[in-house]
Parts: C-alpha cells; sequence; structure tokens
C-alpha cells in the first residue's frame, strides 16, 4: 500500500522522467476518479498543449506544477502506481496486483515526444485533481518537529496511532508506517494521544524519523523489522512475544503486549 516512502519514489520518477515534456493527449477515461468537481473535459482543456514543470510533494499527496500555473493532485490510494514511458516508481506492491494490464490506467498523459505517463490503480482508490488545497493537510512527516507531535498528541483523546494516521494532523503515515513506529517507540497503538508522557513523545518522535529514514534505505514501508511478523501465530521480532492483532484506528493493527505499553 503506498505510503508517504513510495509516493516519494513515484514523485522521483515524475521529477526525473516527466517534466518539461509538452502534452498532446490527456487520458481520462474514469470520471469517478477525478475529483472536487474535475470532470473529462476540464482536465483535457487544463492539461493540454501544457507541460509539468515541477514535481513536488505533501505528505501522500503528489503536486505537480503546471507551466500554466496551475497545480495537478495525485493521490495513489490503496494500490496506485505511477509509471512514466512504461517505467514504474517503486518496489511492487505488497498488497495489490503488479499486473501490467492497461485496463487499471486510471488517468494519464501522452506527450508530443511519443511517451506517456499513466497513474495505474487496480483497486480504484486513487484520484486525479486539480489546484488542491495543500492546507488541508498537516506537516508532512519527514519535516514532524518534536513541537508540532507534542501539540498534535495534546489536542487529541484518540488512540495515538488514529492520530499519526489522521493526514490533517500528519500528512504520509499509512498502517505499516505508524505500526513499525509505535513498535520501535514501544507505543501502544490503542493509547490515547493525550494520556502520552513527554519523554514517550520524544521516544515516539525518534522512531518516526528512524522508521522513515531506515526503511526508505531499505526500499519503502513493506521492508519494517515488524512487517514480515504481521500474521496470525507470528511473533514480536524483539523479545518473541507472541503479537497482538486488533483493529485501531479503523485498521487492522499488529502490536507486542510485553514491550509496547
Amino acid at each position: 500500500m503506498p505510503e508517504i516512502l513510495e509516493v516519494e519514489t513515484a514523485r522521483a520518477l515524475l521529477d526525473a522522467r516527466a517534466l518539461n515534456r509538452k502534452i498532446a493527449k490527456v487520458h481520462a477515461p474514469d470520471a469517478w476518479f477525478l475529483k472536487r468537481g474535475l470532470t473529462p473535459p476540464a482536465v483535457r482543456a487544463a492539461l493540454a498543449g501544457e507541460s509539468f514543470t515541477h514535481a513536488r510533494r505533501r505528505g501522500k499527496l503528489i503536486l505537480v506544477d503546471l507551466s500554466s500555473g496551475a497545480v495537478l493532485g495525485l493521490h495513489l490510494g490503496m494500490s496506485g502506481r505511477v509509471l512514466v514511458d512504461a517505467e514504474a516508481a517503486g518496489d511492487p506492491l505488497l498488497y495489490a496486483s503488479n499486473k501490467p494490464d492497461s485496463a487499471w490506467h486510471r488517468f494519464g498523459v501522452t506527450f508530443v515526444d511519443g511517451g506517456a505517463m499513466f497513474l495505474r490503480d487496480p483497486r480504484r482508490l486513487g484520484a486525479v485533481e486539480l489546484d488542491p488545497d495543500e492546507d488541508r493537510l498537516g506537516p508532512d512527516a519527514f519535516d514532524l518537529t518534536l513541537a508540532q507531535l507534542r501539540v498534535t498528541c495534546a489536542k487529541s483523546r484518540a488512540p495515538i496511532k488514529a492520530v499519526m494516521m489522521d493526514q490533517s494532523r500528519i500528512a504520509g503515515l499509512g498502517n505499516l508506517l505508524c505500526d513499525e513506529a509505535l513498535w520501535r517507540a514501544g507505543i501502544d497503538p490503542a493509547r490515547s494521544a493525550n494520556e502520552l508522557a513527554d519523554d514517550e513523545v520524544k521516544r515516539l518522535h525518534r522512531a518516526i524519523r528512524d522508521t522513515l529514514r531506515i526503511l526508505g534505505r531499505r526500499g519503502g514501508s513493506h521492508t519494517g523489522d515488524l512487517t514480515s511478523a504481521r500474521g496470525p501465530g507470528l511473533h514480536c521480532p524483539k523479545d518473541g512475544a507472541p503479537l497482538l492483532r486488533r483493529t485501531v484506528g479503523g485498521r487492522t493493527t499488529y502490536s507486542c503486549p510485553v514491550h509496547q505499553q
């Protein structure tokens, strides 16, 4: 499932391969995939004849600046991958098909030079929008400061995992990264965020930074130490205790009942 690390890989591919190429044609066969009032005719009118000038990111949202000054927002959802000239960004997804089926090309453009960029999404849970409201997202997880995390935790009684996954609070973290960071920090995912002591918030902040750095080097959110133990009857890689499987924040959650308190 694409999280901030996979989305950053997609952004980097766009930055390296899709910029400064004039758009000849827009592929928008699925009107449902276009959000916030965007329609196939409108997106074709906005993109045809333009070029991508910059590829940015905030959390899981890819922001592609156009030569016209407009901004194209790309959401990968739970199974989306970006392809440029048939090269797919990042490692194959863990929980989605990676079959190269053009029927899953929900959106894309053809360049004047003959190449193309597509968003392939088997599960159809991604989205495309024009001029997205970037400020609806919280601080990017890569840039999250300890002070910001303190405020975020103090303001909510919700489970800390649910708070971490709320994109309006912290942008970019998904199910696997949250479980990994909380496991590294030794914090139970179901703990109320506002009940965390200051030393626990510091530990969590450090764990988020370490998780992003280490898993980024390894190749993605699926490479965490806890990931291989996400299954019935498996054990904590740290202390060997049987892992606890629950639903926290609406998502399947694995944690260690011994060292995560």
